[in-house]
């Protein structure tokens, strides 16, 4: 749904026309109003405007489709009244069984009209089984042929496409009738949409030409184009069910909107000259159809995170941390508002994580140690087994000896000090040389730079800390 917003945004805006955005909600049974504010909040969390639509107004509006249902029940009697739809009576069991039978004869299943040209009488004996009829479109017998702004010409055959449901037995009106309605009452003239709505679109041209025999419309139809599927793990669709479909499991995530639409913007489009790092707006810029490929699209998580680092690199240190603080404050790590003494840590250690992150959610683990109090602290003990206990003590005493006697407390003081007792004096490799002491200061194996982290905890918690990590302190 995301990718197919975004081609619509990014088309509309390069053309300088005007993005519309409804809400299909005439399923009572699926659609809530916690839906709905679900893909308000989605939207604008990704940051694409619409000009038409739900708490903007417009000319045409209602935006949502269940504010919208007179309309739609008009629109079905009028097509009634004008022959171009029908009640259709059969049962579900009845449809089943012509299913059956058309596989059965190697045939393509489909309604096969049987309530197309009832009498009276037969509608008079159905109602008195206490049938209920759904409302069916009644296909003209010809093919139907348009030319996709994607695929280029397509063509339906007649048999194909057989009549279908616009309006349900309960009186609820369908994806079929209400969307090519709201077409022609808003003024509609281009629609990118999922390739799995590919075989819809004969029906819907049919419709089209009916709304405009009975005066719902000016007779204009919308040009169509069917963007590529995209394909998830195993070579299958991508389908709402899988994790990687999830907005939601995104932003719980901590990938930026813009790397996330950076992203979905590649599957089935390019920008050219091999350029896959863009901002929304140059997407505007330079979004055209010619550059919309036919072919499945494949979704790769380890690409879109990189990408997510890349955007990551490319913030601002004062917006990064901005993004970062409801993170922080979620985990107590800091208040809200900031504290004056943690926004000084924050200034001299997020540049020190910036190169590090693939997502926002990894900062809490490597800042948290430099923002708790010295009480909250606590050393991994997975991480204290592999590394600390009393092997590591001699190399601990060591650093606590140099670092005790260095006279200033800056990265280059401290790097030198240990470096010269640990590598020089206990001829110890790095590896083997700082690993205690960076689980000792921070908690963890992989950290922030440990000298640089080890100036902004500063000397008296440093030194603290390393006490602590002794196997008999």
């Amino acid at each position: 749904m995301v990718r197919t917003a975004l081609f619509n945004w990014a088309f509309a805006r390069n053309m300088g026309g005007t993005f519309v955005f409804r809400i299909e909600d005439t399923d009572s049974a699926r659609d809530s109003e916690e839906s709905y504010e679900a893909l308000l909040s989605a939207l604008r969390w990704l940051g694409l405007t619409w000009d038409e639509g739900p708490e903007v107004g417009g000319p045409h509006g209602p935006y949502r489709q269940s504010q919208r249902l007179e309309l739609y029940a008009d629109v079905a009697r009028r097509l009634l009244e004008g022959g171009f739809a029908y009640p259709c009576y059969c049962s579900a069991d009845e449809l089943e069984a012509q299913r059956e039978l058309a596989k059965q004869e190697n045939r393509a299943p489909g309604y096969e009209g049987t309530c197309r040209d009832l009498s009276a009488e037969q509608i008079d004996a159905f109602i008195a089984q206490g049938r209920v009829p759904v409302i069916r479109f009644r296909m003209p017998d010809r093919d139907h042929t348009w030319d996709d702004l994607v695929r280029g010409p397509i063509t339906f055959g007649a048999e194909h496409v057989p009549d279908f449901v616009l309006v349900r037995a309960n009186g609820e009106p369908l994806y079929t009738l209400v969307n090519p309605v709201d077409d022609a009452s808003m003024r509609i003239t281009h629609v990118l949409r999922g390739e799995d709505l590919l075989s819809s679109t004969p029906r819907q041209l049919a419709l089209y030409e009916a709304l405009a025999a009975i005066g719902v419309s000016d007779g204009t139809t919308p040009a169509f184009g069917h963007l590529p599927y995209v394909m998830g793990e195993g070579n299958k669709k991508l389908s709402k069910r899988d994790p990687e479909s999830s907005l939601q499991m995104y932003r719980d995530s901590g990938y930026l909107p813009e790397a996330l639409l950076n992203y979905l913007a590649l599957l089935g489009w390019s920008m050219g000259d091999d350029q896959e790092f863009f901002s929304l707006e140059q997407m505007a810029q330079a979004f055209s159809l010619d550059r919309v490929s036919a072919n499945p699209a494949r979704f790769d998580l380890k690409k879109c995170t990189a990408i997510n680092g890349d955007w990551i690199r490319a913030l601002s240190l004062e917006e990064l941390t901005t993004r970062l603080m409801p993170l922080l404050a979620a985990e107590g790590l800091v208040s809200s508002p900031v504290s004056a003494e943690h926004s000084a840590i924050l200034a001299l250690a997020v540049p020190l994580i910036q190169e590090r992150m693939d997502t926002l959610v990894q900062a809490p683990a490597m800042l948290g140690f430099l923002l708790v109090d010295q009480d909250r602290f606590t050393v991994d003990q997975a991480e204290a087994g592999a590394v600390l206990g009393e092997g590591a003590d001699p190399a601990i005493l060591a650093a606590l000896a140099a670092l005790t006697a260095i006279p200033e407390w800056n990265t280059e003081a401290i790097e030198q000090a240990l470096r010269a007792s640990l590598i020089e004096g206990l001829g110890l490799k790095p590896k083997l040389a700082f690993g205690p002491i960076r689980v000792a200061i921070t908690g963890r194996r992989i950290s922030p730079p440990l000298f640089e982290s080890m100036e902004i905890l500063g000397r008296e918690v440093s030194l603290i800390r390393l006490r602590s990590a002794l196997s008999t302190g």
